[in-house]
């Protein structure tokens, strides 16, 4: 769909709109915000970085004075911060930006308060448990609040819990696998199945139509099975990895669901640079390794060509999609 800057643009030098009436035009559009709007996003602005600055004013407190405090003012101090968010909560009943500005900062000292249990305690507890155990607990407030952003900061709590899960403890795919891969593994699954469930749940629920979650989940699923490939392709060893099956039925739904489906030029973009990364990498590894200095040449001119094709190729869809 065309933008409303990209109509009048239009309409403007068609001649559609007479030169002393293109300034009221703009007026109208609404492509300048208002005082009114100035307004409301100063307002909102200052609320997240007040409650922000709140919760990791607590932080840094319990930090600084870490000697000074016995460990009963230590979890006091927490849990009464954390108490107070959630009693914010309740009393503005959830509703607008407000009730999702302190349940994100409760949700932040909830994490503080694990870490600090944890500190105090010395439970001995590998690090992936203590994400883990803060998303779970987390889960029923995600759950109410319906918020994209504290729904963004669980799956990113779940990422680090699965990525320091793997690099301890290795994971099923440890016999064909080496290194890292589990984990990369683990990531790609979880972003994916997140993006996948986030775009089924966006056409029943509005509050998770909102685009910018969508792009994270598919670059926390494309950096990982991108990787992956470039993995395989600078082991000398291996002859074949799932990776590359995985990494076409991706590219491939990608193309699918972003070009007929819902088409988006951002997810086309990445994945058009993520298969440009894999073939300059494959070319490199097997083709221009021992060519020196023509070898970089190549490199150049092949990048240099692909980046264009890919281009040329975006602007085209971009051309259609705003017809």
């Amino acid at each position: 769909m065309t933008s409303i800057r990209r109509q009048l643009v239009a309409l403007i030098e068609r001649g559609a709109i007479p030169d002393e009436q293109v300034e009221r035009a703009v007026r109208l559009s609404g492509l300048h915000p208002t005082g009114r709007a100035w307004s409301v996003f100063l307002d909102r602005l200052l609320l997240w970085l007040g409650c922000l600055a709140l919760a990791f004013a607590v932080l840094f407190l319990i930090a600084y004075n870490w000697s000074e405090m016995g460990r009963l003012l230590r979890l006091g101090l927490v849990e009464a911060a954390l108490v107070l968010a959630v009693a914010v909560y309740w009393i503005v009943d959830g509703r607008g930006m407000m009730g999702h500005a302190v349940l994100t900062a409760a949700a932040l000292l909830l994490g503080v308060l694990l870490a600090l249990f944890g500190q105090v305690y010395q439970t001995g507890a590998d690090p992936w448990q203590l994400f883990f155990t803060w998303a779970l607990l987390m889960l029923p407030w995600v759950l109410v609040a319906r918020f994209d952003v504290l729904w963004v900061l669980w799956l990113g709590l779940l990422d680090l819990a699965v990525l320091l899960y793997f690099r301890t403890w290795g994971g099923p795919l440890d016999a064909w696998v080496a290194g890292d891969a589990s984990a990369l593994w683990g990531l790609f699954l979880l972003n994916t199945l997140a993006l996948v469930a986030w775009e089924l749940g966006a056409r029943r629920w509005r509050w998770l139509a909102a685009g910018w979650p969508v792009r994270l989940l598919a670059l926390g699923s494309g950096i990982p099975i991108t990787l992956l490939v470039m993995t395989f392709i600078l082991d000398e060893r291996a002859a074949f990895s799932p990776s590359l099956l995985a990494y076409a039925l991706w590219l491939m739904a990608l193309y699918a669901v972003y070009r007929h489906w819902k088409p988006d030029l951002f997810m086309l973009a990445g994945g058009c640079l993520s298969a440009i990364v894999v073939t300059t990498l494959f070319l490199a590894r097997h083709l221009f390794w021992q060519a020196e200095a023509a070898g970089f040449l190549l490199m150049s001119l092949a990048v240099l060509g692909l980046g264009a094709a890919a281009v040329f190729w975006l602007k085209r869809l971009h051309a259609e999609m705003e017809s």
